[in-house]
C-alpha cells in the first residue's frame, strides 16, 4: 500500500484493488454456482462488502501518503479493540473491567505512537491517524454486521459480492481523481500483489473465520500485521524502527489480548 498509494492516488488505488479481487473471485463463484445467494442477498453483501473495503481502504490508503507503513500497520492492529467496543451496543456484550482496561492499554499504544512519530495534537498531524483509526472501526461494524445479517453464508459470495460493490461505488470517483501521470512499474506490481492475495485471497479466509469464531474472535488475525508490517517497513523501505513504535505496538497488542482473554 505504501508503494503503490502515492503511484495511483487513495481512490483510483483501491478502486483498481477491489476491482481486481472481484475479477479474481467471480469465475469461481460462478464456477460453483452461488451466484442466486449472492443475488438473493445482493444488498447486506453490499452494505457489509462497502465498510469492509472501500471505506476503510481508502481510509487507509489516504493515511499512507504520509504514515510510514511500519506505523500504519500498528495502528490497523487496532481492529479487535474496535471490535470489541462495537460488541457492546451491536452484540450487547458488556464492557467488564478487563476489557476497559484493555481498551485503555490500547489508547495508550496510540498515544505512544503518536508521541513516538513526533505528531503534534494539531489537526494535519492528528489527521492521518484519525484515518486509520476511522477505518479499523469501520472494520469492526462490518465484521459484526456480517455476522449478523449473512449468517452461514458462503465466504465466496461475502468476499466476491462484498469487493465487487466496492468496486462500482468507488470507480466514478477513481475516475475523477485519476493520476495526471502514469503508475510506474513497480506501482503496478504492488497493485496486484495487493488484490491477489492482501484482498481476494484474505477476504476468503477472513469471512471463513467470522463465520466460525464470531467477529470480534476473527479480529484476531491483525495480531500478526504489524510484526510484518514494521518488518517489510524496515527492510524494503528503509524506515526506522523507533522507541516510541515499540512501546505503541506492545501497549496495543497488550491491550488486545487482554480484551479477548478467556475467562
Amino acid at each position: 500500500m505504501r508503494v503503490a498509494a502515492p503511484a495511483f492516488g487513495p481512490l483510483p488505488l483501491i478502486a483498481l484493488r477491489v476491482g481486481l479481487a472481484a475479477c479474481l473471485l467471480l469465475p469461481l463463484l460462478l464456477w460453483r454456482g452461488l451466484w442466486p445467494l449472492w443475488r438473493d442477498n445482493w444488498l447486506p453483501v453490499a452494505a457489509v462488502g462497502v465498510f469492509f473495503t472501500a471505506f476503510p481502504f481508502s481510509l487507509i490508503a489516504w493515511a499512507q501518503l504520509s504514515l510510514p507503513a511500519g506505523m500504519a500497520s500498528v495502528l490497523n492492529a487496532t481492529t479487535p479493540l474496535m471490535t470489541a467496543l462495537w460488541a457492546w451496543p451491536l452484540a450487547g456484550e458488556r464492557l467488564s473491567p478487563r476489557r476497559m482496561a484493555g481498551l485503555g492499554l490500547g489508547l495508550a499504544g496510540v498515544l505512544a505512537l503518536l508521541a513516538g512519530h513526533g505528531a503534534r495534537f494539531e489537526v494535519r498531524s492528528l489527521a492521518p491517524v484519525l484515518a486509520m483509526l476511522g477505518a479499523t472501526a469501520s472494520y469492526g461494524w462490518a465484521g459484526h454486521m456480517a455476522r449478523r445479517w449473512l449468517p452461514g453464508m458462503p465466504p465466496l459470495v461475502t468476499a466476491c459480492g462484498g469487493l465487487a460493490s466496492g468496486a462500482l461505488l468507488m470507480l466514478p470517483l477513481a475516475w475523477l481523481s485519476w493520476p495526471a501521470l502514469p503508475p510506474p512499474p513497480q506501482a503496478w506490481t504492488a497493485l496486484l500483489l495487493l488484490a491477489a492475495f492482501c484482498t481476494a485471497l484474505a477476504y476468503l479466509i477472513f469471512y471463513r473465520l467470522i463465520n466460525r469464531l464470531g467477529a470480534t474472535r476473527a479480529s484476531g488475525v491483525t495480531y500478526l500485521v504489524p510484526v510484518f508490517g514494521v518488518l517489510w517497513g524496515a527492510l524494503f523501505l528503509g524506515e526506522a524502527i523507533g522507541a516510541g513504535m515499540v512501546l505503541g505496538a506492545a501497549l496495543i497488542l497488550a491491550g488486545v489480548l487482554a480484551l479477548n482473554a478467556r475467562r
